[in-house]
């Protein structure tokens, strides 16, 4: 080891205190998403959004859409309560959902699908109870791929149920982070 290489190293070990220094000064300003003691007594994100009423989400009978709106509404249960008991509801959550499809391959031979793409889309709604007023809306949308196997029909099927469970519980969380956002932030 040289003469410059040692200094660089010394030079890099003295950088070390003020990096600890600035994390630590920074380290009161983040609080976890799903704390359970409140310092800036706001009420804590678990206890709101245990206490979000989640409508029943329409949708037409003997669908793929009412399957998935079932599915849902529990995850959305299940994100906001942990599987406990719900709080009094301060809100109400209204969802609504879409569904489409759309082929991605063809298999040259069979002329049957190789790769189809399932999309599901929400809009949902924050309503406050105690005045009624809309506090948060947004959409939210994903599409997920599956592979159809050719002439299985079972397997296709199955692929296409297992896309669509896919896709349902990844709006649910979608939807659960922003509105834990909007708990945080208050907006």
């Amino acid at each position: 080891m040289g003469w410059g290489e040692g200094r660089a190293s010394v030079n890099r070990f003295r950088q070390v205190p003020v990096v600890l220094l600035l994390a630590a000064s920074l380290g009161g300003c983040f609080q976890p998403l799903y704390g359970t003691s409140p310092e800036t007594g706001r009420p804590v994100v678990r206890d709101a959004l245990s206490a979000i009423e989640v409508q029943q989400i329409d949708a037409a009978a003997n669908t793929s859409e009412a399957r998935l709106a079932v599915q849902m509404r529990n995850d959305l249960l299940f994100n906001f309560t942990g599987g406990g008991y719900p709080a009094p509801p301060t809100h109400k959550l209204k969802v609504q959902i879409s569904g489409s499809r759309a082929v991605v391959n063809i298999d040259r031979n069979t002329a049957l699908p190789n790769v189809e793409t399932y999309t599901l889309r929400t809009s949902y709604s924050l309503t406050e109870i105690a005045t009624g007023k809309v506090v948060v809306t947004g959409n939210a949308s994903t599409p997920v791929s599956y592979d159809t196997l050719g002439q299985q029909r079972f397997a296709r099927l199955s692929g296409m149920h297992d896309a669509e469970r896919r896709a349902a519980k990844v709006i649910s969380d979608n939807v659960t982070a922003r509105l834990a956002s909007y708990f945080i932030s208050g907006s």
